[in-house]
């Protein structure tokens, strides 16, 4: 039976269904972790609840139609099995905590970056409706981005009185979401470039194509100019470089400290980096040069072997209790590894989630599935980047299996980089 029409029209946040325990006859199966929307109509409408399972069983794709009530808690699946809805969404599918949520865009009208907070759905006649974006207040007038693409609202100065931002009032969303990660139309005041942070900047110009790119890169001043290139892919860094003079980009470098000098000229072709840095006439080149002697080594020699981590079904009362001793003796702490009985990785909680959680909560429940990994042939300058992206404390190190093999503490190349100046 679906129970949507036997419900009263009622409204969610995404965020707050994220997470919450999907059941089959009352006993757990996994926990929401998507919602999987259709643009058929006006409004996105849910096609399907993507439902992760513990202990790397396959995700299910449960349509609405099988979605039973949604309670306070948990939300009740009316299937029998579920071999029959096992898979992962398709590319080009829209994901709204995967595509939306989060999502960093360029303002038109203040040329300022904001994100996507929330996403507001409504039940209403038995389906599900994503109605409104949700942006802080600062953010009324700013244009929001959703699925990676810079969607633009028009005319809504006057309209939007409150924290929320009509769906109706966002443009239509590209038709293969997975491609793009936030990019943005060019329409950029000049004199209003300044005031983006040049991280938010470095993400908008990875989107833009090569003209647009320039266009942008070639109107900063040399300080913003050399903190934007320094936040942008390797990838990004190689085409921008190559599309300026070896002088300009010299002046970009100089502008730098030894360690992101050497973490820009390592994205560049070795005769590239000889002529950048035969132009800057400073103690500096040396120090340079000792750091790129370290960016090729393997980050695995470098990794540390003492780290906690557990089964999936440990719970957390076991945790805290056998935690004090383990973590005297673990070179990473911060972290809890959750590993199967072939080490393979699974998932990681922080230490906050561990203690924020309930004594009876097992590790797969709580476990964060979509996880940062180095490769066991990466190098430093692959964890470097890593590091400087997410900001972590320490990153696992696994094989072609995801096996666990160490974890690399931020400290430790941090100290690679530092140590040879």
């Amino acid at each position: 039976m679906n129970m949507h029409l036997a419900d009263a029209d009622r409204s969610f946040l995404l965020s707050e269904l994220i997470g919450r325990k999907a059941t089959i006859n009352g006993k757990r199966v996994g926990k929401l972790s998507d919602i999987v929307v259709t643009e058929a109509n006006k409004l996105p409408e849910a096609a399907y609840f993507l439902v992760s399972r513990p202990f790397g069983r396959k995700s299910l794709m449960v349509p609405w139609c099988r979605v039973g009530k949604i309670g306070e808690d948990s939300i009740a699946l009316n299937i029998e099995t579920v071999e029959p809805f096992e898979g992962e969404p398709k590319p080009g599918e829209l994901c709204l905590r995967d595509h939306l949520l989060d999502k960093k865009v360029l303002d038109c009208d203040d040329d300022e970056v904001e994100v996507v907070y929330d996403i507001r759905l409504a039940l209403r006649g038995g389906k599900l409706y994503a109605t409104d974006v949700d942006c802080s207040r600062a953010a009324f007038l700013r244009r929001i981005g959703l699925g990676g693409i810079a969607n633009f609202l028009e005319g809504i100065a006057t309209r939007i009185k409150n924290d929320t931002i009509p769906w109706t009032y966002v443009q239509q969303l590209p038709e293969d979401m997975g491609r793009f990660r936030g990019a943005v139309k060019l329409n950029v005041l000049k004199e209003k470039l300044p005031d983006i942070h040049p991280a938010d900047l470095a993400d908008i110009l990875e989107e833009l194509n090569h003209d647009k790119r320039m266009a942008i890169f070639n109107e900063l001043k040399t300080e913003h100019a050399s903190d934007t290139l320094e936040e942008i892919e390797p990838r990004v860094q190689r085409e921008l470089i190559a599309a300026i003079t070896k002088e300009r980009a010299a002046e970009l470098i100089k502008d730098m400290t030894p360690a992101q000098a050497a973490d820009v000229l390592a994205a560049l072709p070795a005769t590239d980096v000889d002529a950048i840095l035969a132009l800057i006439d400073t103690n500096d080149v040396g120090k340079i040069r000792r750091i790129l002697e370290h960016h090729e080594d393997r980050i695995a020699d470098y990794a540390a072997s003492r780290f906690i981590s557990f089964p999936g079904e440990t719970s957390i009362q076991e945790v805290l209790a056998q935690y004090r001793l383990i973590a005297a003796a673990a070179d990473v702490w911060q972290y809890i590894y959750v590993v199967d009985e072939h080490k393979k990785l699974l998932g990681i909680l922080d230490l906050q989630d561990v203690l924020k959680a309930e004594p009876a909560d097992t590790l797969a429940d709580l476990m964060k599935t979509n996880i940062i990994t180095l490769h066991v042939d990466d190098t430093v300058k692959d964890a470097g980047r890593l590091f400087d992206r997410y900001g972590f404390q320490a990153i696992p190190i696994v094989d072609a299996d995801n096996v666990l093999l160490g974890v690399i503490p931020s400290r430790d190349v941090m100290d690679l980089k530092y140590h040879s100046i």
